[in-house]
């Protein structure tokens, strides 16, 4: 990897961890240029705008968190184990998220709604794409007769990122992780009430 390369992925890894607890609009490029000890110029020879910046930053964050849920994803052999993964990877979110700052997803979310439309656009790609491979699971699962045939997907896919999300954002905002568990027994919970008779 080149000099040039190197540079680029330090300046998208430091803007995503500051971007991600601190907010992008509450980021400054001097800010950035403070994190990766790179001048003004040097940023702007690899990135056209702190826009382009925080694009980049939210891919890898994402990434990040993706490669974390995806090897947990790899030991579960269930579809109920693989649909708790999504909140398990956040048990503890307060002290060890598996991004520092929480969840790219819903933090680019919350921020960039209706403000910024390139930001939003890829707050939503991340939506669907996790919306997809909760479906995924779930569907695997009626396959399986695992869950009950009638069972409606979507609403189950949409209810899990849901709580999933709203357990991240209490926990984070009361410091207390007892918010995340909670929904992580809740949603046990639930899962057996539309798991196929034996």
């Amino acid at each position: 990897m080149s000099k040039g390369e190197n540079t680029r992925k330090r300046i998208i890894a430091k803007s995503a961890e500051l971007f991600n607890q601190k907010g992008y609009a509450s980021s400054s490029l001097s800010d950035i240029t403070e994190l990766t000890g790179i001048k003004k110029g040097g940023i702007y020879r690899h990135f056209a705008s702190k826009d382009e910046i925080a694009v980049e930053a939210y891919k890898y964050a994402g990434s990040i968190v993706s490669g974390k849920i995806h090897e947990a994803l790899d030991r579960e052999t269930t579809a109920t184990g693989k649909l708790l993964v999504f909140l398990k990877v956040y048990e503890n979110v307060v002290e060890a998220p598996p991004f520092i700052g929480g969840c790219p997803l819903l933090n680019l979310a919350t921020e960039s709604d209706d403000g910024d439309p390139v930001l939003r656009e890829n707050a939503r790609r991340g939506l669907d794409n996790t919306l997809e491979l909760m479906k995924r699971i779930i569907t695997e699962g009626v396959r399986s007769g695992e869950f009950k045939a009638d069972l409606d997907v979507d609403a189950l896919a949409t209810f899990a990122l849901s709580i999933m999300e709203g357990g991240i954002m209490l926990s984070k905002l009361d410091g207390d992780n007892r918010h995340v568990r909670s929904n992580i027994d809740s949603l046990t919970a639930y899962l057996k009430t539309v798991a196929a008779a034996s």
